[in-house]
């Protein structure tokens, strides 16, 4: 990890931009080295996936109102993400998520959530601790673009999860696809996903 912050300190990130290297020369070798240092941007501008159908054209909960707030008051204004926020209310982290900076987010649509039987939902719910772990195991350090997304990354929950696919086709663990990518609000990138993951302990 790669700051101090407490695990309950940050939840549910913007595109990075890589310094500029430049140069001219007419030999071949430091040509080469010119052509491979020219900035590296995400390829992939503003939100993506079918899932974005179920985000609202305008609003707050919109893409262009969620940017202007930080990512639990974005997500409480977003019907898409109804049952998350019921659970970060749950775990009482709706405060410390909306002073956490520089995060990325894999966030639960609504059917994901639907997806496990209402009792075992329930029991989750009602059991704060193993209901922090799941959620803090949906977030990473640093704001990561669609074009750093890919790999295995350290989640705050301690655990890791894995990343695979390019472009706009994402799946986390191998189990939940992003359905909806790239969606910035103030203080975080959230990329919502169909599933729910799940931490080994």
């Amino acid at each position: 990890m790669r700051n101090n912050k407490p695990m309950f300190t940050v939840m549910l990130g913007a595109v990075t931009v890589l310094g500029l290297a430049t140069g001219c020369s007419s030999s071949d070798d430091t040509s080469d080295a010119s052509a491979s240092s020219q900035p590296t941007t995400s390829t992939v501008a503003g939100p993506f996936g079918d899932g974005c159908a179920a985000v609202p054209d305008s609003g707050a909960g919109s893409f262009d109102g969620m940017a202007e707030e930080s990512v639990a008051t974005a997500a409480s204004n977003n019907p898409a993400l109804s049952t998350l926020v019921a659970a970060v209310g749950a775990a009482d982290l709706g405060d410390t998520l909306n002073s956490a900076e520089g995060i990325t987010v894999f966030a639960p649509a609504n059917p994901a959530f639907e997806a496990i039987p209402k009792k075992d939902l329930n029991a989750l719910l009602a059991d704060k601790d193993a209901l922090t772990s799941v959620l803090t195991y949906h977030v990473v350090d640093g704001q990561l673009s669609p074009d750093e997304l890919a790999g295995t990354h350290e989640t705050l929950q301690g655990e890791t999860l894995t990343v695979t696919g390019s472009g706009e086709d994402f799946t986390v663990n191998d189990s939940a696809q992003v359905i909806c990518g790239n969606v910035e609000t103030a203080n975080a990138t959230v990329y919502i996903i169909d599933g729910v993951l799940a931490p080994t302990k």
